[in-house]
């Protein structure tokens, strides 16, 4: 589904993969983030070191800190590569404010590591966002975790129209060239949204193509990548934010608001 909007909803993922996390910073530079035009918050269940946990407590204070100073689109991840099973993995999906929620497509190499995300885990975190009214944001990094999710779908009663994420960058999946990018859209079922995230970005075409051919969710945040320029790295994450903006309003379009997101997507706040 071609973003026929005029706007373009940016998603942040403000928290680098292991690095600690201090809530109160963090609600701060999502404040300003929003201020500058993102709309949507991602953020994986962490202790303050950074590493990942089962229990919820600690991301569900940094959302009440972030919630406390602006309004935004509150997204859990249930993904990361850790020794969790998929049922602790879903655990963020108890926190009563969340509105939408990763659901990984399938099992993939991601950098050093392999990442396991079985059918039976596909249908477990399929059941587990439906059962809660979240919207699911399919995460796929190659084509066949398309073809995983229509497998899928003949089984569970997915809602229409269907948000995927379609993921570059990292060692062992899809590169950010103009090629993947065309052929991977093309399998993108016609009546879905779809977005982007570029992790290890340094530059800002790719994102441009993406925009370009009608992504509605973009994706950017210290998670994917911190830099600015192929020499120059931001000290928060609103300065991604920014530069993101332009590059949307440069191309005549608008970044959308976290109520305008919402209406996109069809989220019932």
């Amino acid at each position: 589904m071609n973003n026929k909007t005029g706007k373009v909803i940016i998603s942040l993922a403000p928290v680098a993969a292991g690095t600690p996390v201090d809530k109160y910073a963090l609600a701060e530079d999502v404040q300003k983030s929003v201020k500058a035009g993102a709309s949507m918050c991602h953020l994986h269940c962490r202790r303050p070191d950074g590493s990942l946990t089962p229990d919820i407590t600690y991301m569900v204070e940094c959302f009440e800190e972030i919630l406390k100073k602006t309004d935004v689109v509150v997204q859990a991840s249930t993904g990361g590569v850790s020794e969790m099973n998929i049922q602790d993995r879903c655990n963020p999906l108890d926190y009563e404010k969340v509105e939408s929620a990763s659901l990984n497509g399938g099992t993939t190499n991601l950098g050093e590591a392999v990442y396991i995300n079985s059918f039976d885990d596909i249908r477990y975190c399929a059941k587990a966002v439906y059962e809660r009214n979240i919207l699911p944001e399919t995460e796929v990094f190659d084509i066949g975790m398309l073809h995983n999710m229509e497998l899928v779908k003949q089984e569970l009663p997915f809602q229409e129209p269907r948000l995927f994420n379609l993921v570059f960058g990292h060692k062992g999946g899809m590169q950010p060239t103009p090629e993947m990018l065309a052929a991977f859209v093309s399998f993108v079922p016609k009546d879905s949204f779809w977005g982007v995230t570029h992790f290890g970005r340094d530059n800002w075409t790719f994102l441009a193509m993406a925009i370009a051919m009608g992504a509605t969710v973009v994706r950017v945040g210290f998670e994917d990548s911190a830099w600015l320029s192929e020499t120059e790295q931001a000290a928060y994450n609103y300065q991604v934010v920014e530069k993101l903006v332009a590059l949307i309003r440069a191309m005549g379009l608008e970044p959308a608001s976290p109520e305008e997101a919402r209406e996109i997507l069809r989220i019932k706040k």
